[in-house]
């Protein structure tokens, strides 16, 4: 089972606290958190784009890093590690992120791909003149697919005429090619469009945990996608993200929890509920879940909270869901929380003793 960490571009991380830790997303911020998954035996580490943030008195996500260019400045600094940027496909054309990404693999061959970001946030848009209309929520993964269909046509043929309904391209030149062919694209689809969409055209499929404690939850997304994939006969897994707050024991972790809620940045996660809510088309993963009106401060993200031992094993009943192939995660407190998984949680995982051993 691989595991790994959604890097915290945005301020605050996912914590829409005044009583999370607070700060601004940094170069080195970022660098030393692959850095650390990486030493620990961590298989991945992906990057979010985000264009807009929520205000509020914490100014939740106001702060941001390019994901492209931080994953290509942190890069060299790693060895083994795979690493995924996010490309917002309304702001950048495809051919132009197809040689981003050639470029970011001449730097790692093989260990490097692309979250295509659909759009769910009209704001991040609408602020540049980018956003066609909410009707786009309706076409959106039209529009993606087109998009991805060109990427992988220029990483496989280096050059191409297309005639879509979204992209046009007249001898279209994209060369050199990737070092392994073609490059890793991970999707976020739920809705049966979704799935749709990431069977045809995904390595992997980006899912939000839900609840808290409540490990298994995506298994229907999970059966959801092995039917999707069933008919496009393509190898396509999930990766899974929970928000990870530990303890000596389960008190001690729900005392961080609580604290964080009552410090709920009231005003963001009315603007994250709010500005979710434009999306009327039923097609959007993240939007659907951000609507609801009983926000935590995860943005309803699933959260595995308690002591190591029993951390460990709601983690290892996670991996067991058929589909799985990874666990991302992202941590309340990013250093002392990553030291303390290293420590005291992986350790105890059942799905990870074959890696470890291999590791050691």
């Amino acid at each position: 089972m691989e595991i790994g960490v959604f890097l915290p571009i945005g301020n605050n991380g996912w914590l829409i606290s005044r009583n999370a830790p607070q700060y601004k997303p940094s170069y080195e911020l970022n660098k030393n958190i692959v850095l650390k998954a990486e030493a620990m035996g961590m298989e991945f580490a992906l990057s979010m784009v985000k264009l807009h943030g929520f205000d509020g008195e914490t100014e939740f996500w106001n702060h941001n890093l390019e994901s492209f260019t931080m994953i290509a400045t942190i890069a060299p600094s790693t060895t083994t590690i795979k690493l995924f940027a996010s490309t917002a496909i309304l702001t950048l054309p495809p051919a132009l992120v197809a040689r981003m990404a050639v470029t970011i693999d001449s730097c790692i061959p093989g260990r490097f791909g692309v979250n295509i970001v659909s759009g769910w946030q009209a704001a991040e848009y609408s602020q540049m003149g980018m956003w066609p209309g909410n009707e786009y929520f309706g076409y959106r993964y039209d529009y993606a697919t087109e998009y991805v269909d060109v990427m992988r046509k220029l990483w496989e043929q280096g050059r191409i005429d297309y005639d879509g309904q979204y992209f046009q391209m007249d001898d279209c030149m994209m060369m050199p090619g990737p070092s392994q062919g073609s490059i890793p694209i991970v999707c976020a689809g739920q809705s049966p469009r979704g799935m749709e969409f990431a069977s045809q055209l995904g390595d992997y499929n980006f899912c939000l945990g839900t609840g808290v404690n409540t490990p298994t939850a995506h298994k229907q997304n999970n059966l959801n996608l092995i039917e999707a994939t069933q008919k496009t006969g393509r190898d396509v897994g999930t990766y899974v993200l929970f928000m990870v707050i530990t303890g000596q024991t389960d008190d001690e972790a729900f005392a961080k929890w609580d604290h964080y809620q009552r410090g709920l940045d009231v005003e963001a996660a009315a603007n994250v509920t709010g500005r979710a809510a434009e999306d009327l088309s039923g097609t959007g993963a993240s939007s659907l879940q951000l609507q609801r009106e009983d926000q935590t401060v995860t943005m309803n993200i699933g959260a595995l909270i308690g002591s190591y031992e029993n951390v460990a094993r709601m983690l290892d009943e996670a991996a067991a869901i058929e589909g799985t192939k990874g666990i991302m995660m992202i941590f309340d407190d990013w250093d002392k929380g990553m030291d303390d998984f290293r420590d005291y949680v992986q350790p105890k995982m059942e799905c990870r003793k074959e890696r470890l051993m291999a590791a050691e």
